[in-house]
């Protein structure tokens, strides 16, 4: 087994849905069956559409995911699906270069200009050193310190290397990617930071006396039912609206409108929420809810 990284845009030309598979054709048919069982990171061209005037792209890395399965599309010859899981956001998006820096080595050329043809590729295999490196890179506030792969004073350390590596860094990146604890966590950041720490149903925002907020962030898939750990697939809610969603009293519809479970909500809870009856949604579209994830909410969960 080896690593990978998958090219996914904003607007995926193909049909994408990164937090549980990804659309490629036959071309990178073996470099993704090199992948299978072990981890991929996925990458954000500067392109956000197929369109080729199209930019808005980070150009980073955003996300990892386990490379579980591929299926062939049976619908378009010459293409397949690989099925991903364990997918979870990075803290903040890594670069694929800082500085002289190149994550991937091989987009790297002796002269430390790009490599045209490796970054054309929208499956790359890499190593796992490279991979460790690019998870510690994008969770490194969290994390505290990247773990030196390189010497300080080597050209291709990255930007904020440190020479000690951080305790936690003793387990390997594998194990932090599959412990509740580090998932949990990440995932309740990066919901809580998407919704400025306001219930998206109530407009509640509360901060104790520590400087902690009170909204919690809710899974709209169960993780139970093999929901993501993506804010695509999260809510912020505060205690109580949190238990009565999780328990399908109330859910969303695809227009963001609220919807209460008929004559199973008390009036005061009705009263509480957003006098508009839509939730107060991320400023950033990429954030917010996916309709695949509101309707299994709806479909599965919801008593309305």
């Amino acid at each position: 087994m080896v690593k990978a990284v998958f090219t996914t845009k904003v607007d995926p030309t193909y049909d994408d849905l990164p937090e549980e598979r990804y659309h490629f054709p036959k071309t990178y048919l073996r470099a993704v069956e090199k992948a299978v069982g072990d981890w991929i990171a996925y990458y954000e061209p500067r392109r956000s559409s197929g369109d080729k005037s199209s930019r808005g792209g980070r150009q980073a890395y955003f996300a990892v995911a386990r490379l579980n399965d591929i299926i062939s599309d049976p619908s378009t010859p010459d293409h397949y699906y690989a099925l991903v899981s364990d997918y979870l956001e990075l803290d903040q998006s890594v670069p694929f270069r800082e500085a002289d820096f190149f994550y991937e080595s091989a987009l790297r050329k002796p002269d430390d200009s790009v490599n045209r043809g490796a970054f054309g590729r929208a499956v790359r295999n890499i190593p796992d050193n490279e991979y460790d490196l690019i998870f510690q890179a994008g969770f490194a506030a969290e994390l505290g310190a990247l773990s030196p792969e390189y010497s300080a004073s080597d050209k291709n350390a990255p930007l904020g290397l440190h020479e000690d590596p951080s305790p936690i860094f003793n387990r390997p990146v594998t194990q932090m990617l599959v412990s509740k604890k580090f998932r949990d966590a990440a995932f309740a950041r990066h919901v809580k930071v998407a919704y400025s720490d306001t219930c998206s149903i109530t407009g509640l925002k509360i901060i104790n006396g520590g400087g902690r907020a009170e909204v919690q962030a809710a899974h709209i898939r169960p993780v139970a039912s093999d929901g993501p750990d993506s804010v695509r697939n999260g809510l912020a809610l505060s205690g109580t609206i949190h238990w009565m969603f999780d328990r399908g009293l109330i859910s969303v519809d695809d227009d963001y409108s609220i919807l209460l479970a008929k004559d199973k909500v008390p009036d005061t809870v009705d009263r509480l929420v957003n006098a508009d009856r839509y939730i107060r949604l991320p400023t950033i579209q990429e954030t917010r809810p996916h309709p695949q994830f509101m309707r299994f909410h709806r479909e599965n969960v919801f008593k309305g």
